[in-house]
Order: C-alpha cells, then structure tokens, then sequence
C-alpha cells in the first residue's frame, strides 16, 4: 500500500491515490493494446555453436490513439481501494466497431492458443508488471514453437492476441503474471491485417 492511503476509498482523483492511479494510466494502455490489437514479436533463439544470445521483442501491432488512453476516452478508472496492502482500481474498456471486427478476424482464423508465465522485479514497480507480462509472451512463444520445429530457427516472428484478462500476482518478490493468447505466425497476421484495411475501405 501507499503511505496515506485509507482502506477503501471510490474517488480516484483523491489526491492520495495520485502516484499509483498515475502509473496505472502509463501501464493499463500497454495491455489493453495486446487485448485489443494484439502485439507483433520477434524471438531469437540462443545459439551457443553461432554465438547468439536469446534476444526477445514486442510491440504493439497498433497503437491506441492518445484520446483512447487518456481520461474521456474509452479507458475509464473507478473504484479504487486497498485489500491485503494491495492497490486496487477497476478499469473498464469499450472497445470501437473497428476494433470489434479486428477481434473477429482473429476469432475467424483457426489460431492455436498458446500460455505463458512471467517474471517481474518487483522493485521496479509498475515497469516490473510490463516486464512480466514481455517475459510471459517470449515463455509462451518458445515454449510453442519448440514443440512445432524440430531444429532450432535463426529467428522467429509473428504475433499474439491476449485472449483474457491478465492474473496478475506476487511470487517469491516478484511479479508473476499468467497470460493467455492467440498465436497467428507471420503469414496468418498479414492476412488479418489484409482483410481488417478492407473492412474499413467498405465503410
């Protein structure tokens, strides 16, 4: 909990909430993209004999617009209390028609499902919850793909789309995080993005 905090409060602009409702609104956006749009990854295997090391990378395939993330957009933060010496706060997300087709193509795809479990440093605050949720998508990814290709890619990329909210939690000091996607490889992604330009030409 936050020094000056009560038990349980409704006002999230209480100036005591100030710090964590800030972080909150620099963290949320970053997950809500993965639920929303999905994230595009890169993923290089280690390769001791070559002299690779593990190299692992995400970002968003499309970005909410500022308007979507700040207040009076469609993010919305209400609620917040504490419980356990936890912070908690409850954020709500509606998403756009265009949005909703973009999920929809996804749903349409025969994609495999794919989870995954990361690890934060819980010192680092609310960047140790992107950090865990980064390290939960390369876990799931690896994991998937070395049951899938029997020798060892130079490198591999594609995309994710988060299927639920995240399960966010404490473990031996450290963020944990339990996420649960759909996986489309490079070709199926491109064909979504295809298919989501030509439903928007159609409006």
């Amino acid at each position: 909990a936050y020094p000056g905090t009560q038990a349980a409060a409704a006002d999230v602009d209480a100036e005591e909430f100030s710090y964590p409702i800030a972080r909150i609104k620099e963290t949320v956006p970053f997950l809500i993209e993965g639920l929303v749009y999905g994230w595009n990854f890169t993923y290089v295997p280690s390769d001791k004999t070559r002299g690779v090391e593990e190299y692992f990378e995400i970002e968003p395939v499309q970005k909410l617009a500022d308007g979507q993330k700040n207040d009076g957009g469609t993010i919305e933060y209400s609620s917040v209390w504490i419980e356990n010496n936890r912070f908690n706060c409850w954020v709500d997300y509606t998403r756009t028609d265009h949005q909703v087709q973009t999920y929809n193509l996804w749903a349409s795809i025969q994609n495999p499902t794919i989870q995954g479990r990361g690890y934060g440093d819980l010192t680092k605050g609310f960047e140790g919850i992107k950090e865990a949720a980064v390290d939960s998508v390369k876990n799931a990814v690896r994991n998937y793909y070395r049951n899938l290709i029997k020798n060892k890619p130079k490198s591999i990329t594609g995309a994710v789309l988060l299927r639920k909210t995240p399960l966010l939690g404490i473990d031996s000091g450290r963020y944990v995080i339990n996420l649960d996607f759909l996986e489309a490889g490079e070709q199926t992604l491109l064909d979504i993005l295809k298919l989501y330009r030509w439903l928007i030409r159609r409006e």
